[in-house]
């Protein structure tokens, strides 16, 4: 490991323990934070949310097998502070965005719970990887104190999984920092598929879950500390660790101008019509980017 570049930043890496059966992902976020969060002007509480829902997102999107393969994740509640959070990752690419009532924000403790700002709500994660015509979609309810506690309870009430979630967020000099570890066990000769059903008492696995839930934030933002040698770290006494190679991440909001048009161009012209707003123009806003598109009536492919 000591003759590679270590993987800093905007990367999530595999790693297996084959001899425990258990898997796990490591992710890093720090420009690619910045760049989604900027146009959105979110108060810092719901930028730290949001970051480690990304960080959380990566994660989960990194298991998929599918190249063109899409991992969303939904929190939604029925009368929270937080109406909607929606995290998005296809092919390394990462988007998200919040919806909240600013003015019960402002009511809040200045460090709100996950439940203060939520409510009762669910948590929903749905995993579509085209290539094999496969869409799954787990829903469950959102508990627990903290985003990566919701995650946990996600795994073991939806896929029956053990897993061990950590995240973190810092706002420093240098913007936005997020990190996040996933480990999961996988039963015997099951390496790498994408959801498992299995035994939730496997001997090996308190063993895995004490080593990786000894992980530090302060690990998991280190700017200086790569994540391989992150792993290296917390499992350096095991038999065998493989480490897998890295996902690189990117902004990737999907909205253009021309897929709007052609979206539009889809409705019958009468419709488009009734669009057109007093300046002459209509316009359609991406809530994953906060970008509005002023679309001429005239350029839209009749």
């Amino acid at each position: 490991m000591s003759d590679t570049k270590p993987i800093m930043m905007d990367a999530t890496i595999g790693a297996m323990l084959p001899t425990r059966g258990a898997r796990g992902r490591l992710t890093r976020l720090g420009p690619v934070l910045d760049e989604i969060l900027v146009n959105h002007a979110y108060p810092e509480i719901l930028e730290k949310l949001l970051a480690e829902a990304l960080a959380l997102t990566a994660i989960l999107g990194s298991l998929l097998k599918d190249p063109d393969g899409q991992l969303t994740m939904q929190a939604q509640t029925e009368s929270g502070i937080i109406d909607l959070m929606v995290c998005d990752y296809k092919a390394g690419e990462l988007r998200g965005y919040i919806k909240h009532d600013p003015d019960r924000l402002a009511e809040a403790p200045a460090d709100p719970t996950l439940f203060s700002l939520f409510g009762k709500g669910y948590l929903a994660i749905t995993f579509d990887q085209p290539a094999n015509d496969d869409r799954y979609q787990g829903v469950v309810p959102l508990e627990g104190e903290s985003l990566a506690q919701a995650a946990e309870s996600f795994f073991t009430q939806s896929e029956q999984i053990p897993s061990i979630v950590r995240l973190a967020a810092h706002k420093g000099e240098d913007g936005w920092v997020a990190g996040g570890l996933m480990f999961q066990h996988l039963p015997e000769g099951e390496e790498g598929r994408d959801r498992l059903h299995t035994k939730l008492d496997h001997p090996d696995w308190p063993h895995v879950a004490i080593l990786a839930g000894s992980v530090k934030d302060e690990e998991l933002i280190d700017r200086e500390l790569g994540l391989d040698q992150l792993l290296w770290r917390l499992f350096h006494e095991e038999d065998e660790v493989r480490i897998l190679p890295a996902v690189n991440h990117q902004k990737g909001c999907r909205c253009s101008r021309d897929y709007i048009e052609s979206v539009i161009a889809k409705f019958p012209q009468g419709e488009r019509v009734e669009m057109v707003g007093d300046d002459g123009f209509i316009r359609v806003d991406c809530a994953f980017c906060a970008t509005s598109f002023p679309i001429s009536p005239d350029s839209v492919e009749k």
